[in-house]
């Protein structure tokens, strides 16, 4: 979708329409390196995904983002990976932290979206796979968010991780208070 020209000008026609008509703001930017994991935060519904794309097609980004395999089942499979979907079993151990690094060590370009709750589901402790693939891949964490309180959507800022996990978290953790999820209560 992001690399087919004609499609990919009437998707940035389309998400612009639709961020305009909705009433959203698109702020921030986001990294200038080519290669780079987004924090997509925070996921606490379906609409996260929409919307993430519309974004990432005002900045004229190509993204990847991983979802739980259950989403690409059937005939949406095909409709989810056009949408740069990676298809993510939940249920069994893959080492994909180290398949996407390698990932990123093979590639010039590469984007990867990745909600650090892990589900639209409230958490108390965010996953730390982002972190890991970022420091791993030697790639700055690029702050995106969704804050459906304020209609805005984008990027704080980029961080780059310095190998104190907790201490890293915790920060970028603060960067992100006061933003709201479309539920509120399933934000942490």
């Amino acid at each position: 979708m992001f690399n087919t020209p004609i499609v990919s000008q009437f998707f940035y026609g389309l998400s612009w329409l639709w961020l305009r008509v909705a009433g959203w703001k698109i702020k921030g930017s986001p990294p200038l390196e080519p290669r780079f994991v987004i924090i997509a935060y925070p996921h606490t519904s379906n609409w996260d995904v929409p919307f993430t794309i519309a974004i990432c097609m005002m900045y004229r980004l190509k993204i990847y983002w991983m979802g739980k395999a259950s989403l690409f089942k059937g005939p949406m499979e095909p409709v989810m990976k056009w949408l740069g979907g990676i298809p993510v079993n939940l249920d069994q151990s893959q080492n994909l932290v180290q398949q996407t690094i390698e990932a990123f060590n093979r590639s010039d370009e590469l984007v990867i979206a990745i909600a650090p709750e892990g589900n639209r589901s409230y958490v108390d402790r965010w996953k730390t796979g982002f972190y890991h693939i970022a420091a791993g891949a030697g790639v700055p964490i690029a702050l995106g968010f969704l804050d459906f309180g304020k209609k805005e959507g984008g990027y704080l800022a980029s961080y780059f991780p310095t190998g104190d996990v907790d201490g890293d978290i915790a920060l970028i953790q603060a960067r992100y208070a006061g933003i709201v999820g479309k539920y509120p209560d399933q934000s942490r």
